[in-house]
């Protein structure tokens, strides 16, 4: 009895362990850095106003293709606060496209008097938003709350800058933004190091337990 099991288990085929469910962030974070960055570049100054509104949507909106494919991916795998960040940040970056590639072509009708107010109000809804994500996010490791953080920092300098007409405030915004893409990258590394078979960097401990 014992040598037909023996026999049973050395002829029975191998079990195969099931591939892993694929991590979202590998596709979502590099193209919300992009964006991150060419948005840093236009606000410091390194893309004349004359071409924002021919080059910098094209980068925003791939950004957001990118970020839809990661909402709908980390959808289908259940992971459900990983799909609202990323389905957020596609929503912002394709909402603002439309808006610069809207108010430099002329297409919306918007008076130059109501540019300021009207670029205003897009960036105080999207504050609101996005610094209600920022308490969310206190029960992640903290390089994620950092990551809120400046992107809250930086509108807020933006609407400084945009309400009061000041340059000084829109380069430090710039600053800003070039800032959360800076963690972006360091995000991209950890999720591309573990898709290689890497072990994880660390994020930090989470603000909240």
């Amino acid at each position: 009895m014992t040598d037909e099991t023996e026999i049973r288990e050395a002829t029975a085929a191998p079990v195969v362990a099931p591939p892993p469910p694929g991590d979202p962030a590998i596709v979502g974070v590099p193209t919300f850095t992009a964006a991150s960055i060419a948005l840093g570049l236009t606000l410091l100054g390194y893309i004349p106003n004359v071409e924002q509104g021919s080059t910098v949507p094209i980068v925003l909106a791939g950004a957001s293709l990118g970020l839809l494919i990661s909402t709908f991916w980390s959808a289908y795998l259940g992971q459900t606060a990983l799909a609202g960040v990323f389905g957020v940040f596609a929503s912002f970056w394709l909402s603002y496209a439309i808006l610069l590639l809207g108010l430099t072509h002329g297409w919306y009708g918007v008076t130059a008097d109501a540019v300021q107010h009207t670029v205003a109000a897009f960036l105080i809804s999207w504050l609101v938003v996005i610094a209600a994500l920022t308490v969310a996010t206190l029960r992640l490791p903290s390089v994620f709350t950092a990551l809120f953080t400046l992107v809250d920092v930086a509108l807020v300098l933006i609407l400084i800058g945009t309400l009061g007409s000041s340059t000084t405030a829109i380069k430090a915004a710039g600053v800003a933004v070039l800032g959360f893409a800076a963690i972006g990258v360091y995000l991209f590394i950890n999720s591309a190091v573990q898709a290689t078979g890497g072990r994880a960097l660390p994020l930090g401990r989470a603000l909240v337990h």
